[in-house]
């Protein structure tokens, strides 16, 4: 693989594309700090805090007057950038310096490797006192602390616990003035002797974007602008931007819409106070029977009020922060560093959540106060990303940054400088596919003024977008002469900036397979991108993405075929479904899945991918998310009829597949642990 790539990039050189406008990523001196001067640092991080929802940066949605301070009071940087658009592996690159193929977490499935170099260590080996708090979300406990307390997983927003030290602990409240006591409580309780660096991460504005007690009726009494693409067709982009699962029209969930109820956490306080504000909109927007258009607009804004009322909530408690430095007059030789761990789409394309590199998601917000350093109100373009915060966190605080971090300290750049060889070109690679969300695995640069992108995998499509002409990324120009000779020049750099990176392995064949991996097992004739083994129950299987475990019938079923079984998650938060899966070939895309998205709260008919609507039937229904469910499925061949009985309750809906037999089934889980037991299957 690697000698393609090389030829390939010769070939180009050979052509006599060049990237002369291009230079390699790299910053000047270092910023020289010394040991009576060095700073504190409090570094936060917020989760899909895009900077669009900010006002420093120009929102036109909401209102961040504690975010402002920083901004206001010191340097906007308005181009910085992920390398990988999903929470556990920001982490990774943050605390290490390194891209997700060289610190090890290429998505939200993989444990951060704790014993590797980070930047809390070599501070901690300088004479600094570290902390972390917060949401951590990376499956292995923190290293290079001298204390942390953080959420397991995604954490809860009520009354969530903590582990500090190891121990596990739950505490009363919501978790974003939790997180900041927290926080204060560690600061004031640390030696004043030492410089300090606290890592201080929030929970929100993570979905399922649950409001806190103080913000629940913000925005009430307002409408929302909607995004200028808020039904993008998507008319001149690849498969990749159609194939997604993360449309606000289709794949917002009653729970994400809170139509399900109060959140499971919460005290009876809590719960009335929840239930005041959202049963009287549940029950108008029940009656309003809205269709079209107009249901897409009541989902954006119900979705984005919460959103933003989350973002509320972490703004009041930065403002927290910044006045107790004020108080103990330690702002002046304080860093404080505001950032998120990538963007959001904020309806921006008719979506929510992140992944791909379109700007929206792809950006991300940094702010950073330094009094007496950084002056005020300074905006910076230059190219930066979430790989220099490392290196620029320990040039800041004098220590040196180790040769083999890959991001470089841009701290010369606090002072005002202006570096002649920085960056002209910022690296990405996106890996997490198949699975939630289902977009689907690229990579690609972005300079000032263009941005290519592949998509690869089981796709092979290139898309290009002008960012001077086309900020919104409307109309892809990767195949449009006007543009040849520059799609030339980006495509040598995007390469250029492979080798340089030491992203030349095939990592979709090393790690996550092109190709549908097929695991034996005993009792199946194949299983796919999922491992099964034996339980008491039946069966225990875990899924990457869209999962399956099929066998082939003894004798295909011509006329009506029951299958019966009994599934349970075996996890009690996340992402939790099982399901019944069957066909008439082994076919995955052609099979009918049924069954139970549990975390949603849904009985589920699946005539395709999951997110093609006018093919699926989806029954909301209350139901103990911890239960066994008990699923029964009869499909009727000649009437064209299926239907599915879970503990008494039936859904029927046409077959909507033209088979002439079953000849294969059995399970199916999406980015799920469940455990099901053995298929009854009879019929003829």
């Amino acid at each position: 693989m690697t000698t393609q790539y090389w030829n390939r990039r010769d070939f180009l050189k050979a052509a006599g594309v060049t990237a002369t406008a291009m230079t390699l990523p790299g910053c000047g001196p270092s910023l020289q700090t010394s040991p009576q001067q060095r700073p504190n640092i409090i570094y936060i991080m917020s989760d899909d805090h895009a900077s669009h929802a900010m006002s420093c940066y120009g929102s036109r949605i909401n209102t961040t007057p504690n975010l402002d301070r920083i901004a206001n009071e010191g340097m906007r940087f308005d181009n910085c950038f992920c390398t990988n658009s999903i929470c556990a592996p920001v982490r990774a690159v943050v605390l290490t310096g390194k891209y997700s193929h060289i610190n090890g977490v290429l998505d939200n499935r993989q444990r951060f490797d704790g014993s590797q170099q980070t930047f809390p260590k070599i501070l901690q080996a300088n004479g600094y006192q570290t902390a972390m708090i917060g949401k951590w979300h990376l499956k292995t406990d923190p290293t290079g602390f001298d204390y942390w307390n953080v959420l397991p997983g995604q954490g809860d927003y009520y009354n969530p616990d903590l582990i500090e030290m190891g121990q596990r602990k739950r505490y009363e409240g919501y978790v974003t003035d939790i997180l900041t006591d927290q926080a204060l409580q560690w600061l004031k309780g640390r030696d004043p002797d030492k410089p300090f660096c606290l890592m201080y991460h929030h929970k929100a504005p993570h979905r399922r974007w649950e409001p806190g007690p103080n913000h629940l009726t913000m925005y009430d009494d307002v409408t929302i602008p909607e995004p200028d693409n808020l039904f993008d067709d998507y008319a001149t982009r690849s498969d990749a931007a159609r194939e997604q699962e993360m449309m606000v029209a289709k794949h917002l969930t009653p729970n994400d819409l809170k139509l399900t109820g109060v959140p499971g956490r919460m005290n009876d306080q809590q719960k009335q106070a929840w239930n005041t504000v959202y049963e009287p909109k549940n029950q108008a927007f029940e009656q309003a029977n809205l269709e079209g258009d107009e249901l897409v607009r009541w989902k954006y804004q119900r979705y984005i009020k919460d959103y933003l009322r989350c973002i509320a909530s972490v703004d009041d408690n930065v403002g927290r922060v910044l006045d107790w430095l004020e108080e103990e007059g330690l702002a002046s030789n304080t860093v404080v560093i505001y950032t998120s761990d990538q963007g959001f789409y904020l309806g921006d394309h008719g979506w929510f959540d992140k992944r791909f590199m379109y700007e929206e998601s792809y950006r991300m917000p940094l702010l950073i106060r330094w009094p007496g350093v950084i002056k005020s109100g300074l905006v910076n373009d230059e190219l930066v990303m979430n790989v220099d915060f490392a290196p620029t966190i320990l040039d800041v605080c004098g220590a040196q940054v180790p040769e083999d971090m890959q991001g470089e300290s841009f701290g010369l750049m606090l002072k005002g400088r202006k570096l002649t060889n920085w960056r002209k070109a910022c690296y990405y690679h996106y890996f997490e596919y198949p699975a939630v969300h289902m977009v689907k695995r690229h990579y690609g640069i972005r300079t000032k003024k263009y941005k290519l992108m592949h998509f690869y995998n089981d796709i092979d499509t290139w898309e290009m977008y002008d960012l001077q002409k086309d900020p919104r990324e409307m109309n892809n120009i990767a195949d449009d002469p006007a543009y040849a000779q520059i799609r030339m020049e980006m495509t040598t750099e995007l390469y250029r900036l492979k080798s340089y990176y030491g992203d030349t392995r095939e990592l979709e064949e090393e790690l996550m397979d092109g190709k549908v991996r097929v695991l034996q097992h005993k009792d199946f004739t194949g299983v796919y991108n999922a491992q099964i083994k034996d339980s008491v129950f039946g069966y225990d299987m875990t899924a990457q993405g869209m999962g399956f475990a099929l066998k082939r019938a003894d004798k295909p079923f011509q006329k009506k075929a029951v299958f019966q079984c009994k599934l349970k998650s075996l996890v009690n938060e996340g992402t939790r479904n099982g399901f019944l899966c069957f066909g008439q070939s082994d076919n995955r895309n052609d099979m009918v899945k049924t069954g139970v998205f549990i975390g949603a709260g849904e009985y589920v008919f699946l005539f395709g991918r999951i997110g093609e609507e006018s093919k699926t039937l989806r029954t909301p229904t209350p139901f103990d998310k911890f239960k066994t469910f008990d699923v029964s499925v009869e499909v009727d061949l000649q009437a064209d009829k299926i239907s599915m009985t879970v503990d008494g309750t039936t859904i029927t809906a046409p077959l909507q597949r033209d088979w002439k037999q079953i000849g294969y089934y059995g399970y199916m889980a999406n980015g799920a642990s469940t455990a099901f037991s053995k298929i009854e299957v009879s019929g003829e």
